[in-house]
Parts: C-alpha cells; structure tokens; sequence
C-alpha cells in the first residue's frame, strides 16, 4: 500500500488529487474484489492513513474541512477507479457530512463529540441506510437506564471496517404514537453481529451485509433524537438534502468511467456512422446526468434543508440515476461485442451502475411526492 501525503491548499485537502492517487490502487484491486465478493479493505485503510476518513470534519475539530460539493467530487472521482469503494465511503462521508453541516449551519453543539471521535481516533461511521429510512425500522423496548434494541439492519455497507453503526430503532409504548428513535451503536458490542449475506449483481466489494442487533441496551442519554414515525423530520429534511447528492456524485462517476472506456473500444472499431451515433447519445445521456447532480449540488448550497429541497434533490437523484444507467447501456452498445468480457471492465460498470435504482427514494415514491408538492397537497407521509 502506498503511503499518500495529505494534500491541503489553506485548509482544505486537495480531494480530487487524492483520490486519484488512491485510485491506482484501489483499481488494480477491483476486478480481484467483485470477481470474490471480497471487501475492499485494503482501501479502507488507505482512506484512513490518508485522512479522508476525516476530511468532512470542521477544522476547528480536527478535521479537513471539506465541504459538500468537495466531498461529492471526491467520489466522483474516487468512482472511476473503484465503484465499490466510492459508494461505501459515501456512506461514512455522509454521516459526517450531516453533523458538520449542522454544527456549521444551525450551531448544533451535540454533534461535537462524534465529529471529534471521527478527526482524532478515525472511527469509520456505518450507515443502515434504506433499512432505516423515514419509517424507521427494528424494535426498542424500554428497559431500565434505556432502551433494548432488536434488530437487523440491512445494505449496511463496509461492515467489515465500521466503528459506530448509527441507526434507529421504532419504540412502541400503550397509548403513545410509534416513536423512532436515533441512536451509534459500537460494533464491538456483543450483542451486535455481521450476517454475511452480500452476494449481489453489483458492487460487490461494498460488504453491505446485514447487521443483526439482539439485545444492546442503548442508554436513554445516548439516544440523539426521537420523532414520530412514519412521517417526515426536519432533521430527515436535512439528511436527504445533504446525504444523495454524495451517494450519486459515485454512480456518476461510474457512468463517466464506463463513457471513458467505451470510447477507447469503440475508436478501435470501423467508424461508421451508427457507431458515432452511440457515442453521440451517450455523450449526451451523460452530461443530463451531470446537469441533474450539478442541481443537486447547488440545492445543498441553499442551506436550508425542506420539504422543498427533499423535492429537489430527489427530482435530481432520479434524473442522476436514469441519466446515468442510459449512458452506461450506450457505453454497452458503443463498445461492441469487446464490451461483454469482463477483461475489459465495462460489464461491471454495467452491473454496478444499477445500484442506482435501489436508493431512496425510489421512482414510485419520488413521482408521488413532486406531483403532491406541485398540487400543494401533504407531502408528510410521502417518502
């Protein structure tokens, strides 16, 4: 493993420099880990020698200082190399993403303490993802100094180098509302356990195994946030405002590694017209992708997390990914039959890129959520 200087220009790391020079490595690894279902933890701990594990932490607490559309760059970039590795570190850089905006932006001092955890010991954050979306999920039952959690959390990725799974939990009392309950859980507790259960069509090396909780008592200070369930939070208002436009900065970088490969296979074959037709609509497949996460990231720069930005972001998440997986199958089309070894690298793009179907929220959801926004009906329970 290489050892990687921390890059800065003031106080920020130089993100794209970085992870490009990770990503000799991480894609020499890429091929041997999805053809294994292997994790790719050589690379994690190269993110962590490098200090992006803490680059989104504030300078003021020890971190890099990066910001939103920073972080999305690395991804991106960080994609082109290993789509496994990007998209499971968009998973810890948006749990640090999230507190760090909120202690920047709205003065939240309660996230002090994870923030620093994360710059001075490099603790990997684990997120449980669509598992946990707004219903929440899992079970809480009150019990002496707090609260006994059973449950399995699912597409967990990088479970084999996290810290702290943060997640929830539903807690059920006689005459009160289903209530959720926010909470880090460590994964050295004993009563928390991995079920390695990823065998999937793509990004195979993102270990996004389920994570199985039985019995970890949670104290009642621990417990972050609680808000009814089923229906949406502010601060949920503010997690998928901030958290997409990093989980899709990876899948367009994927669509732009696989454009890039398919044109150097297609320039090796005889030029006729139908061929520069493909790579013309895949080109501009592509740049509506880049147009919609370009949305995204300009929706985050408001900062002022709402229903409305909920609407927006996600307006663009489902452009980003339908953009993005089109591109890829004309990258398919344009290569020829050379695109369908897996020598080549373009059938895992084309596996992994469908990964962007599967997040939050999802084209059913998202349609019904604009066209209530667009009518002024309640977008509360849409989600």
């Amino acid at each position: 493993m290489n050892t990687v200087t921390k890059l800065k220009s003031d106080t920020h790391y130089d993100l794209v420099a970085m992870a490009n020079e990770l990503g000799r490595d991480f894609a020499a690894r890429a091929e041997a880990a999805d053809a294994t279902d292997s994790f790719v933890a050589d690379n994690y701990a190269a993110l962590k020698a490098s200090g992006l594990v803490e680059a989104g932490v504030p300078v003021e607490l020890g971190g890099g200082g990066a910001d939103i559309d920073e972080l999305a760059q690395m991804l991106r970039t960080m994609a082109h190399h290993c789509s496994s590795t990007a998209l499971a570190f968009a998973m810890h850089t948006h749990q640090v993403a999230i507190p760090a905006w909120r202690w920047k932006h709205q003065k939240v001092a309660a996230v002090e303490p994870l923030l620093k955890r994360v710059a001075a010991e490099k603790i990997v954050l684990l997120s449980s993802g669509g598992s946990d979306w707004v219903a929440g999920s899992g079970k809480a039952e009150r019990v002496e100094g707090g609260f006994k959690i059973t449950a399995r959390k699912i597409f967990s990725s990088a479970t084999p180098a996290g810290s702290l799974l943060m997640t929830t939990a539903v807690l059920e009392e006689q005459g009160e509302p289903p209530m959720v309950l926010h909470f880090g859980i460590p994964m050295t507790s004993p009563q928390v356990r991995i079920d390695p259960v990823w065998k999937a069509m793509g990004m195979r090396g993102t270990a996004s195994h389920d994570i199985v909780i039985d019995g970890h008592v949670v104290p009642e200070a621990a417990v972050a946030l609680k808000r009814k369930a089923g229906e949406w939070h502010p601060l949920f208002q503010t997690i998928a405002t901030i958290a997409f436009p990093l989980i899709y900065g990876v899948y367009l970088g994927v669509a732009e590694s696989a454009r890039d490969l398919a044109l150097a296979l297609a320039k090796k074959r005889r030029p006729d017209r139908h061929v520069v037709d493909l790579v013309g609509q895949m080109d501009t497949e592509l740049r509506a992708a880049e147009m919609a996460h370009s949305y995204m990231l300009s929706v985050v720069n408001r900062n002022a997390p709402s229903a409305e930005t909920v609407n927006d972001v996600m307006i663009g998440r489902r452009l980003v990914a339908d953009h993005a997986i089109r591109a890829v199958e004309l990258a398919m089309e344009a290569a020829g039959g050379s695109g369908f070894y897996r020598a080549q690298g373009l059938e895992r793009r084309f596996r992994d890129i469908q990964g962007a179907r599967y997040h939050p929220m999802q084209n059913g959801q998202q349609s019904e959520y604009a066209g209530a926004m667009a009518m002024g009906l309640p977008v509360d329970k849409i989600f």
